[in-house]
């Protein structure tokens, strides 16, 4: 007989496999079906006046794009399924099936990300396939155009994925496989309208968002579809975790859909164009999904439990069916020519050329105060963090636990300053001028984790959050896995903390990094990802009280803080004294005509990380001083109430220990 396990771990059931194919089977052909006349509505793949590379090209080009991103969804929904939302038992590995299934679909992905990016080289360049001389450009130009190099990254991450999930089986590998297909889709948003519009952080930054959240939440409930009858009773639980994910994915797509599409038409009278048109489709698909989540939600779920299926397979049909008119609609929109154009605004000035911002001025006292520039990327995440952690401190309220006020007070300020760092004046300046580039980069790397670090987040989110008895991973069980990592028990040596702090302090700013994040989107984005991070980590292995890797003594850790600060002294007495500019070709060709010297405004940056960084050393040398304090404090009452307990033992054994030496030093004598 086959053993059970030998049942589970490979392909599921034959009769289950056909149900699986039909929610798949209907989402594609309603985007296939919904692509040609979107395409005809928008004149997607109208031939061009000039270098047409013929009907096979420009209505290939969109159809390998449906098929890649349906593809892409598919592995993206089987992995979260897999690593986060399927219970499992004894008897079965829905895990590794669903894996194995997210495999397969990598596959397509990476092999229709393949051809797509063929296709699109033929299409930007204008000849079709078959001309001779297509091979020798494609291989000569493909990785130098934007378009088809982001196409060929996002193939070979998928290919990757592919091979991987064949061959794990571990919860914790098929996670990393999860974050790594995500972040596969994030690429994708270099290519198309946002790349060129206007407002080109802001465009990328919402086309980012929007790819990611359609992904996983078309993925989700396909990977739901698909996995339906292998699930039996489970089914209840995995759709109420999956609803939850949806919902945070509903919100994310239609206010970053807003933000594109406003960005895209410029103003209302573009939804009269053909793009509008498609818009308008979009925005139908987006309420009716809606609908037919919060019916779900509010509806469907309930009866799951009870075994009541058929009307939420109905339902969820339905969903895939709209979602692949949706998706056939985003494809053909993605190719179609905008009311407001991809070219950005003419600016003659060489500051609009270099950062895509317009000249900011001169920088004056009153420039504190009014300059201002929203990035929305990261005051959204500044108003989530906020927003969480007071959801968590009002569950922990609710249910007459206390939570410290000035945790919650110097989280939201962190916030706030955080905000201000990236929106306000050393956002708006540090895009030209790098004395106040270092404002910035001080500010989020030393003063932001020195408000957050306090506020104690992980510690809030494991007394907030609901613990799973299934042994599937939520936030919760997620988090108890980061913070219990070899990784973090590495990371959070304070030696290599403090490494990370200082030494990708230097390398950047003295390597081409730092010109990349002056010039490049992605480039600024990543810095500040990597300024929080290092000093959030630098912070935390100091003062930190979060649960975590052990602690070092507190002498021990001030040993390290005045190390790294004596180095991080260094580097600014350094910089203040140099003699060549960082970033040449960046700071010399702005050429602002309200700049007197750029070599001295260098100075003047090294001269503000000297200084900035004293203020936080000394508020971390009191804060560790003060943890010294209270555990000697804590250890020294943890003594006295032994001592109650024992009588005093251990001083009296100590005494009794130096008696026996006196006696033993006189018979010597």
């Amino acid at each position: 007989m086959t053993s059970p396990a030998a049942r589970t771990v490979g392909a599921p059931p034959a009769p289950a496999a056909p149900l699986r194919r039909l929610p798949l089977l209907g989402l594609a052909l309603a985007a296939l079906l919904a692509l040609p006349l979107a395409a005809l509505v928008g004149e997607a793949a109208a031939a061009p006046v000039v270098g047409d590379p013929g009907v096979v090209v420009r209505w290939g080009v969109l159809y390998a794009r449906v098929v890649h991103d349906l593809a892409a969804a598919v592995t993206v929904g089987l992995l979260l399924h897999a690593a986060y939302l399927v219970p499992e038992t004894t008897r079965t590995n829905r895990r590794v099936t669903a894996t194995r299934l997210a495999g397969i679909a990598a596959g397509l992905w990476a092999l229709s990300g393949a051809v797509g990016a063929v296709l699109a080289m033929a299409d930007l360049i204008g000849i079709p396939l078959s001309d001779p001389t297509f091979g020798q450009q494609f291989t000569t130009f493909a990785w130098q155009i934007e378009p088809t190099r982001v196409a060929l990254i996002t193939a070979g991450v998928a290919a990757l994925i592919s091979v991987a999930a064949l061959l794990v089986t571990s919860r914790a590998a098929m996670a990393w496989l999860s974050v790594a297909s995500v972040l596969g889709v994030l690429p994708l948003a270099l290519a198309g309208h946002a790349a060129g519009a206007t407002d080109h952080g802001t465009a990328v930054n919402a086309l980012a968002v929007h790819l990611v959240a359609v992904t996983v939440w078309v993925g989700g409930l396909l990977a739901l579809a698909v996995l339906r009858p292998i699930l039996g009773r489970d089914l209840a639980p995995t759709a109420a975790r999956f609803s939850v994910l949806a919902g945070w994915c509903y919100a994310a797509v239609a206010l970053s859909g807003l933000q594109s599409a406003w960005i895209r038409l410029g103003s209302l009278s573009g939804l009269g164009t053909r793009y509008g048109v498609l818009i308008f489709v979009k925005t139908v698909a987006l309420v009716l999904l809606g609908y037919a989540g919060w019916r779900q939600r509010r509806s469907l779920l309930p009866g799951l439990a009870h075994g009541r299926t058929a009307v939420f397979v109905r339902l969820v049909g339905t969903e895939l069916v709209v979602m692949g008119i949706a998706i056939g609609t985003a494809v053909a929109l993605a190719r179609s020519a905008p009311p407001v154009p991809d070219a950005p605004v003419a600016d003659a000035s060489r500051t609009f050329a270099l950062t895509g911002y317009p000249d900011p001025g001169p920088l004056s006292g009153a420039s504190w105060l009014t300059a201002w520039v929203t990035d929305w990327l990261w005051l959204s995440v500044a108003v989530l963090a906020v927003g969480t952690y007071l959801a968590g401190v009002r569950r922990l309220r609710l249910r007459g636990d206390a939570w410290p006020v000035h945790r919650t007070v110097v989280w939201v300020l962190g916030w706030a300053v955080f905000a201000y760092a990236t929106s306000g004046a050393p956002g708006v300046y540090g895009r030209v001028l790098f004395s106040m580039h270092m404002v910035m980069h001080m500010v989020i790397a030393m003063l932001v984790p020195l408000l957050l670090v306090p506020a104690a987040p992980i510690l809030l989110a494991l007394r907030a959050l609901p613990a799973r008895t299934d042994k599937t991973w939520g936030p919760r069980e997620v988090l108890l896995q980061v913070v219990h990592s070899r990784l973090l028990k590495v990371a959070a040596n304070p030696v290599v903390a403090a490494a990370l702090f200082f030494f990708s302090l230097a390398i950047f700013y003295y390597s081409p990094l730092f010109e990349l994040a002056l010039r490049t989107h992605t480039g600024h984005v990543l810095m500040i990802v990597h300024f929080l991070l290092t000093g959030y980590l630098f912070t935390w292995v100091l003062i930190g009280i979060d649960p975590g890797p052990k602690r070092w003594p507190p002498i021990m850790l001030l040993v390290v803080l005045f190390a790294t600060m004596s180095f991080h002294a260094f580097f600014g007495v350094v910089m203040t004294g140099s003699t060549t500019v960082l970033a040449p070709d960046f700071f010399e060709a702005l050429k602002l005509p309200w700049m007197t010297s750029v070599l001295g405004n260098q100075r003047e940056a090294g001269a503000i990380a000297w200084g900035i960084g004293e203020a936080p050393t000394v508020i971390l040398t009191l804060l560790v001083a003060v943890a010294w304090v209270r555990a000697d404090r804590a250890e020294t009452k943890r003594k006295d109430r032994q001592a109650d307990r024992d009588g005093d033992a251990e001083l009296l054994a100590y005494n009794a220990h130096l008696a026996q030496l006196k006696k033993r030093s006189e018979r010597k004598g």
